[in-house]
């Protein structure tokens, strides 16, 4: 008997001291922006003060462009996710990408409120601040939703509609990342406030991809660390309980902007037939399907995809 307590109490010290060793090797408590800045706000990135936040956004190309490009990345991306189609289009025409509030180096609303029409509003205050009466509005995920949103809400302000594997209908995912997941989970969300570990950001990462051999390093830490951002990880719990994708889709059908879709034909997360259903409730739309991508089309293979969006935009 005094045997087997012996052998039970070595195997709970053996389980908590892995337990405290697994904690301390995936412990991340937030980092501020001034950390931060040096790495992934390398010029030409500028912060304005918009509705309370420094925001984070590159402005990039000719100033006279009567209608800038305007690109909104997805969930837990940031600017840098669109760096090479902004490679490809600021030599003639102006492009600009930011941080929306709650990701990236801009940091979480000020007021806790992330429903779409916030968002929207948020927007409106951006371009009015650079100055942009009309714009070409493209967004990827998320961001994709905001877009086809904020053009039902202005519509005299978005010259043309680019949807990016863009949400917006009724979830119907094959595969959800890992991280987003947890992050849907109340119970989780006071151990994750300061734990995050590296492993599962590469797991959702290769998730959204088409070919995952092409996640490197490099973007993994790009991912991993704008996450621990101050605020931002409460700020994607917040957005999932308030701004769920689904809400007003059946408004879709009255956009009347001239829309491009294109979609990653290995999309798990937002399925190729959302893809269709937008295609039919746009009277008009032309979609482009990349058979071998995944939900960051842009991300994953820029010159293909940029290709597309050159040639919508000069037809």
């Amino acid at each position: 008997m005094k045997r087997v307590v012996q052998i039970s109490v070595s195997l709970v010290l053996l389980l908590l001291i892995s337990l405290a060793a697994a904690v301390a090797w995936n412990w991340a408590p937030d980092r501020s922006l001034a950390d931060l800045k040096p790495r992934w706000a390398l010029p030409p990135s500028e912060f304005l003060a918009i509705d309370g936040m420094l925001v984070h956004l590159r402005d990039q190309g000719p100033r006279d462009d009567p209608a800038p490009i305007v690109l909104l990345h997805g969930t837990s991306a940031s600017l840098h996710t669109w760096e090479g189609w902004v490679a490809a289009l600021q030599t003639k025409r102006r492009v600009i990408s930011l941080d929306l509030p709650g990701f990236g180096l801009t940091g979480p609303f000020p007021d806790g409120d992330y429903r779409m029409s916030h968002y929207s509003a948020f927007l409106t205050h951006v371009l009015d601040q650079l100055q942009v009466p009309r714009a070409v509005v493209a967004g990827n995920s998320f961001g994709g939703q905001l877009a086809w949103q904020f053009a039902l809400d202005h519509p005299q302000r978005v010259e043309r509609l680019v949807l990016v594997d863009a949400a917006g209908y009724p979830r119907n995912a094959t595969s959800i990342p890992i991280g987003f997941r947890l992050a849907q989970t109340p119970a989780l969300a006071p151990l994750m406030a300061n734990l995050l570990p590296r492993q599962m950001i590469e797991a959702s990462i290769r998730n959204v991809y088409g070919d995952p051999s092409k996640v490197s390093d490099e973007l993994i830490d790009r991912y991993y660390e704008l996450t621990l951002r101050a605020g931002n990880r409460e700020a994607l719990r917040q957005r999932f309980i308030q701004a769920e994708a689904g809400q007003g889709f059946t408004r879709i059908a009255e956009l009347k902007v001239p829309t491009l879709i294109i979609w990653g034909g290995r999309d798990e997360l937002i399925p190729p037939d959302n893809a269709e259903r937008f295609k039919r409730d746009i009277q008009g739309s032309r979609l482009v399907l990349f058979d071998d991508l995944g939900h960051v089309p842009q991300e994953e293979d820029p010159a293909r995809t940029v290709a597309v969006l050159m040639g919508f935009l000069e037809g």
